[in-house]
């Protein structure tokens, strides 16, 4: 009998270390299945059983670990890219991602800071904002009605272990705006006055303004500088005149369509100026003869007729007056017709203009025609030649012969505080009667015609 050596000894506790990790890797397996067969099993059985127990154990490891090893990792497929949009409009940003695997995508304002969405989930308390999926590998951002303050940049997020992001920039652009809280309105000035308009706009880009005239004229900038078109948010207009009133266009431009425009009506004031065309008008008797004065004012004139002695005429059958505004508004022609002349008829009369600014007036003298039949053909032997019409024809009638003129066109302005007196005549012919019967009237008219041609 061999008795127990100290290798004996060692290779018992080897044995007794190989039951413990059997009998533990058997406690995991219930013990009605599994336990009951291997009771009385040798301790070779037990090792070729723990052994097959170890390699499948590892054969389930090992495919774990070649699992995990082949799963790839989700990667963008394409750029979310730079959008431009009108504000106003609706947009959708792409994001799209391939092996997303169970990760999941956010949507983010970078700028501020801000979740929208995750996954199908949108965050965001703003209802403009919404989230879809295309059940492919592309999300998308909706954004409903732009408003400029959603310009920015997005970032589209993917949860990996180190998180994956991507960027995109949405800008808005925004039509211009003219802001009428900031801009000029309607002005009044006086003549020779400093004007300065100015005119302010919002929108994104920052719009441009340029000033021109509604009538395509030009604009005054001072003395020495006219131009078509101005650029810049402030007009300013040195010694305005009565050819700087009108209309002024202020429009606004960004690029962005469509342009918008503004109009500011600009007045000059000043005080009434005349001009007549005729002062010295001959016609027979019977005959129909008009009267002509064209104004100058603003605020429009007050515009009237009255004889030498400041009796006002009135329109009547005997008197047709007109008063027709012409082109620029400040201007109106005045005419005064007088049906069948008489005697009493000839002699002087007066066209009136009169508004806030001040107070004009000039005098044109009605002749008999015999009169100055016998003075011209007492000069140069020809007929005298002035403007009259037909009384026997209609009233209504414009047929008229043209007529030489026999005195210059006169402008007169009237000042507020008083009057200027009309010139080219002298006293002696101011004091000569309408009706000459006596041979030294006839030649004292004479030589004033004379004097006059000259």
């Amino acid at each position: 009998m061999r008795s127990w050596t100290k290798s004996d000894s060692m290779k018992l506790k080897s044995d007794k270390k190989f039951n413990n990790i059997i009998e533990k890797k058997l406690s995991v397996i219930s013990r009605d299945k599994l336990c009951k067969p291997f009771t009385g099993l040798t301790m070779i059985r037990k090792i070729i059983i723990l052994c097959l127990i170890i390699l499948q154990s590892l054969k389930i490891t090992s495919g774990a670990f070649t699992t995990v090893s082949t799963v790839a990792e989700p990667e963008f497929v394409e750029e979310i890219g730079n959008t431009t949009v009108p504000a106003g409009r609706n947009i959708k940003l792409a994001c799209s991602v391939k092996d997303l695997g169970t990760y999941k995508v956010a949507w983010m304002l970078f700028d501020k800071s801000a979740i929208l969405t995750v996954h199908n989930h949108v965050i965001t308390r703003n209802p403009r904002i919404s989230v879809t999926h295309d059940k492919h590998r592309t999300w998308y951002l909706h954004i409903n009605n732009v408003h400029e303050d959603d310009k920015g940049k997005y970032m589209c997020q993917i949860n990996t272990a180190t998180a994956k992001t991507q960027y995109g920039y949405l800008d808005v652009v925004v039509p211009p705006n003219i802001d009428d809280s900031q801009s000029s309105s309607d002005a009044i000035v006086r003549e020779n006055a400093n004007v300065t308009l100015t005119c302010k706009a919002t929108g994104s880009p920052t719009p441009s303004i340029r000033w021109k005239r509604d009538d395509n004229e030009k604009i005054t900038i001072n003395k020495s500088l006219e131009v078509i078109e101005w650029e810049g948010e402030t007009l300013e207009m040195t010694r305005i005149s009565r050819l700087g009133m009108g209309a002024y266009l202020c429009i606004a431009s960004n690029g962005v369509p469509p342009a918008v425009s503004k109009q500011i009506k600009v007045s000059v004031d000043f005080s009434p100026m005349l001009w007549i065309p005729h002062q010295l008008v001959g016609a027979p008797l019977g005959f129909s003869v008009t009267l002509e004065c064209y104004t100058e004012a603003h605020p429009t004139s007050l515009n009237y007729w009255t004889r030498d002695d400041g009796r006002m005429i009135h329109e009547s059958r005997k008197y047709n007056i007109t008063s027709v505004p012409e082109k620029p508004v400040y201007k109106t022609h005045m005419t005064l017709t007088i049906f069948e002349l008489e005697p009493q008829d000839y002699g002087s009369y007066k066209c009136v203009a009169k508004n806030p600014r001040g107070e004009t007036d000039g005098i044109i003298r009605l002749y008999s025609w015999d009169v100055l039949a016998e003075m011209n053909n007492s000069i140069d032997g020809n007929p005298s030649s002035l403007t009259f019409q037909n009384g026997k024809a209609s009233k209504g009638g414009k047929s008229q012969s043209n007529l030489n003129e026999i005195d210059k066109s006169e402008q007169k302005s009237g000042e507020r505080d008083g009057k200027e007196p009309l010139e080219t005549w002298s006293s002696s012919a101011e004091d000569t009667s309408v009706r000459v019967e006596t041979t030294m009237t006839i030649l004292m008219l004479t030589l004033i015609a004379t004097w006059i041609i000259r």
